[in-house]
């Protein structure tokens, strides 16, 4: 159980990989979670279910399901505004949502589309839903955005151009989140993987899936960070399953 007050979290891509290991693990943990997803069905009968997770000291369910396409703008609003009708307020964000592509550099006629949705889910998603909550974080006093990146967001390997191009978009947006906020006592942790065991590496071949970091292991590490003061917080998580000259 968490050492400091139960947190109300918001976590978008929370319905599989890395961001439904780091719901189970905050709703283990004792914390308030509004998961947005693309389709809240897809958590019915789970631990994430809201009729089997519990209600909090005010009777409220702990967790708050809705829908939440990064895509769309709007959506961001409409969810917060949600979330905070039914918490009362809303304190940290953890930006899970993500596109996998392999668009190269010299990609082919109609790849258009595909290096777009890079940008509006891997960048503008995390924008859109940061602007969205930020009054209620900076209300906090110790708000926290967890954004996960990728080691793709620090390098370049291999001829992941899309990709790679996107990360570093959303790392540099990291950065100016937490100059923005410093004062308001938000502080922003960029956790930066290589490979994890989720279906985005169901087709690696270069390591078996054991080697990998593991969903559950982010989730730890996210976890912990959600308990440091604002004294103690780390800007940046590297976090390699492989040795990275």
């Amino acid at each position: 159980m968490p050492l400091s007050p139960p947190r109300t979290i918001l976590i978008s891509g929370a319905s599989r990989g890395i961001g439904r290991a780091i719901a189970e693990r905050l709703l283990a943990d004792g914390h308030r979670l509004s998961l947005g997803v693309r389709n809240t069905a897809a958590l019915d009968g789970t631990p994430l279910d809201p009729a089997d997770a519990g209600v909090d000291q005010q009777g409220r369910p702990r967790v708050l399901l809705h829908p939440y396409n990064a895509e769309d703008p709007a959506a961001a609003e409409t969810w917060v505004a949600a979330s905070v009708s039914h918490f009362g307020a809303i304190d940290s964000l953890i930006h899970s949502a993500g596109v996998f592509s392999r668009v190269p550099l010299l990609f082919e006629n109609g790849q258009e589309q595909e290096i777009q949705q890079l940008w509006d889910v891997n960048v503008m998603g995390p924008w859109w839903l940061t602007r969205a909550a930020w009054p209620q974080l900076a209300a906090h006093g110790s708000g926290r955005i967890v954004v996960l990146v990728s080691m793709s967001g620090k390098r370049s390997k291999g001829r992941l151009a899309g990709y790679t191009a996107s990360k570093f978009a959303l790392m540099g947006l990291c950065q100016t989140m937490r100059n923005e906020g410093w004062e308001q006592g938000i502080r922003l942790t960029a956790i930066c993987p290589s490979w994890v065991n989720t279906e985005m590496a169901a087709a690696v071949n270069a390591m078996p899936k054991e080697a990998m970091s593991q969903p559950s292991d982010i989730a730890s590490l996210t976890a912990q960070l959600l308990e440091l003061p604002n004294s103690c917080v780390p800007f940046e998580l590297a976090v390699s399953c492989n040795l990275e000259v």
